[in-house]
């Protein structure tokens, strides 16, 4: 198999989101500690004031924050899988029950974040009223479900070429 150039930039770019991932949640986590904690202080540090309709909002926006925290480590899930299939693939050696498994493994937590998504959505929904809208990037997605779909999919084609190669290799 000849060297690809994409891989090494993806290897890359895998690790440097795992770090944003990381990051993302640990701001994720400072706003909510700040919010909970420091409740006055972060509102007026942040210039919120009560006519904002902000305030009222504020549990169920913890909410939200909470369910962005699961999400971390979900998406840690799917970027950490990702990275030992690359070095399969560098290899040119793809087709192995890891890969399969790794794959089943990213379609069921796909399969959560986008149920996570539903929430958030729902929350978000909740929560928006006429005066104060909350315009979330949440919800139903069809993408979503159909990368959930092509995953489960894509685990079995794997898996079947897994056995194929296994059975091509005990034939020689």
């Amino acid at each position: 198999m000849s060297r690809s150039s994409i891989l090494p930039f993806t290897w890359v770019f895998l690790r440097l989101v795992i770090l944003l991932n990381w990051l993302g949640g640990a701001a994720i986590l400072a706003l909510l500690i700040a919010t909970v904690v420091f409740q006055q202080w972060s509102m007026k540090a942040l210039g919120i004031t009560q006519a904002s309709g902000i305030p009222a909002m504020l549990p169920g926006l913890q909410a939200i924050a909470v369910l962005g925290l699961v999400a971390i480590p979900l998406n840690h899930a799917v970027l950490s899988r990702l990275l030992p299939m690359i070095e399969t693939v560098r290899r040119g050696d793809p087709f192995v029950g890891a890969n399969a498994l790794r794959l089943r493994t990213i379609a069921w937590v796909l399969l959560a974040l986008q149920l996570l998504s539903i929430a958030i959505g729902a929350i978000g929904r909740a929560l928006s009223t006429p005066g104060h809208p909350l315009h979330l990037d949440a919800g139903f997605s069809i993408s979503g479900w159909l990368a959930v779909l092509l995953t489960f999919i894509l685990a079995r084609v794997f898996a079947a070429g897994t056995l194929m190669r296994e059975d091509l290799e005990g034939m020689i």
